[in-house]
């Protein structure tokens, strides 16, 4: 164990180092920037790789490409970034490979405000590429939580064989905190399954659990990465039976695990409260502060913090608290909120939208809630 203090960009880089992370490739772009500049002077000492592509399209295709030669791989990018990299992530869900795409989120759209702050990409992390599919996706509230659930992000590629998502924003990117960096030995780490030495394994037949174990390209396997909809040999299959079964065990692989891949906080939400914040990433820690003010004023308030975006655990987010009233605070017009009117659909819900170029201030989180109190 090792302590120290670093900026959330940082922290992100010594998780995936932790989670076992041997080849980055990526593309500079502000403020996802200093991932890819830390990690290429510490990377190549302790064994990997560390690349710079001359985009964002093939940034992401190689670490597609390294995953299947038995590294563990990420990249890092902003949303113009992540844009240029739907395509590839749907053919990581649909090879499924296990790959983690760091996206730290700024004003927009399009070049919007490069140095500035938002929380705006929350759905573009969801639905990125066309077809039917879910990626998982963590976002940090702090330094320390930036590395914890990148290591996450890992354990969830690997063990799911699927794409997962790190949802970070420039606020995160450069805040200075303590961080407590682990050794491989203190944390849990997950490796993908592969095929047994000399097995004839089908590249795609599930075990009961779902998962394929995952043939590595010059081992001796028959690995096929067909991003056509395919049968359990990685041939295409342009049938109902093939696609249903394809699709299905695609999403019910991840939501069969719901309660590994989904975390969230809560505070105070044990009592009897009039109001629930709810909130995510860099927001959280304002509406943290909201929450100890207005029970100081004296109102019934708790709170619940989103670690995990998608998938939601829907049954346990109702289970978690009795307030029958909601308020949903994040750096947007409201993406989460929609899901949270759904899901409450039985309370009253009421979208908080902070938009604010900068990390909001609790002055302007508090005049925002007191429109519903």
């Amino acid at each position: 164990m090792r302590k120290t203090f670093a900026p959330g960009n940082v922290a992100i880089a010594e998780g995936a180092i932790t989670a076992g992370l041997k080849f980055y490739a990526g593309y500079p772009i502000t403020p996802s920037s200093e991932i890819m500049e830390y990690l290429a002077e510490r990377l190549p000492r302790l064994g990997g790789v560390v690349i710079q592509m001359e985009d964002e399209i093939a940034s992401i295709n190689a670490i597609i490409g390294a995953s299947w030669a038995g590294a563990k791989s990420m990249t890092a990018t902003s949303g113009p970034g992540f844009s240029l990299m739907a395509e590839a992530i749907g053919l990581a869900v649909i090879t499924e490979t296990p790959i983690v795409v760091v996206n730290v989120m700024r004003a927009g759209p399009s070049t919007g405000v490069p140095t500035k702050t938002s929380q705006s990409d929350v759905l573009q992390a969801r639905w990125l590429a066309h077809g039917d599919y879910i990626v998982p996706c963590y976002a940090p509230w702090s330094v320390q939580e930036a590395y914890d659930l990148t290591i996450k992000a890992f354990n969830t590629a690997e063990l799911l064989r699927t794409p997962v998502v790190i949802l970070s924003d420039a606020v995160i990117a450069h805040l200075w905190e303590p961080l407590v960096i682990r050794d491989e030995k203190e944390v849990t780490i997950i490796n993908r399954k592969v095929p047994k030495e000399g097995e004839k394994a089908l590249p795609y037949k599930p075990d009961p659990d779902l998962i394929p174990p995952m043939p590595i390209f010059g081992r001796g396997f028959k690995a096929i990465a067909e991003s056509l909809t395919h049968d359990e040999r990685g041939y295409y299959a342009p049938r109902d039976d093939s696609y249903r079964a394809l699709v299905l065990r695609l999403h019910m692989k991840i939501f069969k695990r719901l309660d590994q891949v989904f975390d969230y906080e809560s505070y105070y939400c044990g009592e009897d409260c009039d109001y629930m914040l709810l909130s995510y990433g860099s927001v959280a820690r304002i509406a943290y502060l909201a929450m100890l003010e207005l029970r100081k004023r004296g109102h019934r308030v708790c709170m619940l913090r989103l670690k995990t975006l998608w998938p939601l655990d829907e049954e346990k987010l109702v289970k978690s608290c009795s307030a029958r009233r909601i308020i949903v605070l994040e750096n947007n017009m409201g993406k989460i909120y929609m899901d949270a009117e759904r899901i409450f659909r039985d309370r009253e819900v009421y979208p908080a939208p902070l938009l604010s170029l900068e990390l909001p201030s609790l002055r302007d989180v508090l005049e925002v809630i007191n429109t519903w109190l």
